[in-house]
């Protein structure tokens, strides 16, 4: 038996969904414990490229078991779209969703866009997909879950409750009008029930009953550390627990049951959305980096800011997730610089600081403290797929010193290198199914 959480150790978009793709081949049941649509993630195989939004990453092997943990909140109509672009591959997805899961309705996507215009400097910068409104109704004891979809007289009740406030809260205290009906959106989500009925059920207890019984189990967690609501850069995060802890919340499995907590690691920092980015550039070398990766949200289409790696979030990271292993991924994009940066510490009011700041005010104020180190040779990219099977003395040797410098500075080892976008491009230093 085992049971690992996969997390992004910086501002989320590290790689975690070829991470998780890769290790899913071993894992017997895949869940996603956090977010909505709002995190997306890109899986290539076989030179194809898949984008999903919902779906946990192990949806691509047959038969699979994948869950969708009582911590997220689903938007009923960009999973359906998911599943029927599984279908159209010829793969039936063997898909559990928690019935506490909570349910994103149109009223909470008016309201992500009418709550950040009011907000002015303090916007977030979400993607308007209604995720904040949700996980605000979910804590105020107000959401609309999937069990309360199955429903029909409750899920009639509850929505009626819910539209007259909402549709009040919109035009009261935003000035918008509310473009749907009650009856409209009762049709419409009544439509999404009975096509997801068959889907619905105890996620909690499958997890639970996976590992009581030997089986693998790989949690997979949205976003990054930096954007969780407790542990990240508040209020410019998201609005659930994306750190390891979220695991066990998220989906119902007490945190002795898990043995591993893996931080994905991109070799330099990205993120989108506003708020302060110590480490952060906007030059040449950036934009080449940009376009390079291919460094544009999988949901929003928006050009990501582009740092230099950053070890104070990531001893954050360590601690906040127990994390027991590292998994570095674009060793490739950064290749063909002369010299990269490594952002060791910051300088806050002339002091010299080798943690974050608690508060988002003194954060702002960071200064990064670099040491440059010699880059590394591009290679040509049937070169990188090759040092995935060779292993890590394909690889040059100073991308093997940064990489290590960053695990030793930490006291966190390495367990995967990610050297491509393929499943093949990854180079396993410790595999964490091994019996």
């Amino acid at each position: 038996m085992a049971s690992v959480v996969v997390v992004g150790a910086q501002w989320g978009d590290e790689g975690k969904g070829k991470i998780v793709d890769h290790l899913a081949d071993k894992a017997d049941v895949v869940v996603r414990f956090n977010g909505g649509d709002n995190a997306g993630h890109t899986v290539i195989v076989g030179g194809k490229t898949f984008k999903f939004h919902h779906m946990p990453s192990g949806a691509l092997y047959p038969k699979k078991q994948v869950v969708i943990g009582n911590g997220c909140v689903v938007n009923p109509k960009t999973l359906l779209s998911e599943i029927d672009l599984l279908r159209k591959e010829g793969i039936e997805p063997n898909l559990l969703i928690s019935a506490h899961a909570h349910v994103i309705l149109p009223y909470h996507i008016a309201l992500d866009g009418a709550e950040e215009a009011r907000k002015g400097k303090l916007a977030a910068g979400t993607t308007g997909r209604g995720i904040g409104p949700c996980y605000s109704d979910k804590a105020a004891r107000f959401g609309l879950r999937f069990a309360d979809l199955l429903d029909r007289e409750t899920f009639k009740a509850r929505l009626h409750t819910i539209h007259e406030l909402k549709v009040a809260q919109l035009e009261k205290v935003y000035g918008r009008v509310f473009d749907g009906t009650e009856g409209q959106i009762f049709i419409e989500y009544s439509n999404y029930a009975s096509q997801l009925a068959k889907f619905i059920g105890d996620a909690g207890a499958a997890a639970n009953d996976a590992i009581a019984t030997g089986r693998s189990v790989l949690f997979e967690g949205a976003q990054g550390t930096m954007l969780d609501i407790d542990h990240g850069l508040y209020p410019y995060g998201t609005s659930s627990n994306t750190t390891a802890g979220g695991a066990s919340t998220g989906a119902g499995v007490g945190p002795t049951k898990i043995r591993e907590a893996i931080g994905v690691v991109k070799v330099y920092t990205s993120r989108v959305g506003s708020g302060p980015l110590p480490s952060e550039f906007d030059d040449d070398v950036a934009k080449g980096i940009r376009d390079k990766g291919g460094e544009y949200g999988t949901t929003t289409g928006r050009p990501r800011r582009i740092g230099w790696l950053d070890l104070p979030t990531l001893r954050h990271a360590r601690d906040v997730n127990g994390l027991t292993g590292l998994a570095f991924t674009r060793i490739d994009t950064l290749a063909g610089q002369k010299t990269v940066k490594l952002c060791v510490a910051y300088e806050l009011d002339g002091k010299r600081i080798e943690r974050i700041p608690q508060s988002m005010e003194e954060f702002s104020r960071c200064k990064p403290v670099y040491e440059e180190m010699p880059g590394w040779k591009d290679m040509k990219p049937e070169e990188w797929r090759k040092a995935g099977i060779r292993g890590m003395t394909a690889i040059p040797e100073e991308a093997k010193n940064y990489i290590r410098m960053i695990s030793d500075a930490i006291g966190v080892p390495i367990y995967i290198v990610s050297v491509g976008p393929d499943r093949d491009s990854t180079i396993v230093l410790k595999d964490v199914f091994a019996k």
